[in-house]
C-alpha cells in the first residue's frame, strides 16, 4: 500500500467543508395547537391534579432530593415536588 494514501485520505476528509441547517423554533411557537390545553398549575396537589384531570397515562416514580415525581397525561407531563406541582409541560408531536 502507498505510505502516502493514509495522509492524502486525511487531508481530503479534514479539507471538506461541512454544513449543516439549524432550524430553530422559538419556544412561545413549540406545539402552537396545544397552546390552549388545560394544565395543572404550579401549587396545586397531586389530589387536586387528578380530580381535575382523571388518573394519568403512566406515573413516574420520584427521584433525587427533594424528590421529583412526574404524571403523563395524552397532551402535557406534569411534575411534582413532594405532593405539589411544580411545573407542568405540553408534550410535542410526533411530526415535530
Amino acid at each position: 500500500m502507498n505510505k502516502y494514501l493514509l495522509p492524502f485520505s486525511i487531508f481530503c476528509c479534514l479539507s471538506m467543508p461541512l454544513a449543516a441547517e439549524v432550524i430553530i423554533v422559538p419556544v412561545g411557537q413549540q406545539a402552537a395547537e396545544k397552546q390552549s390545553v388545560e394544565r395543572p398549575t404550579t401549587g396545586i396537589t397531586k389530589d387536586q391534579v387528578q380530580n381535575r384531570f382523571g388518573d394519568p397515562q403512566e406515573w413516574n416514580d420520584p427521584v433525587g432530593d427533594p424528590p421529583i415525581s412526574s404524571w403523563e397525561y395524552p397532551d402535557f407531563v406534569v411534575f411534582f415536588e413532594y405532593d405539589h406541582v411544580l411545573h407542568s409541560v405540553l408534550k410535542r408531536n410526533d411530526k415535530e
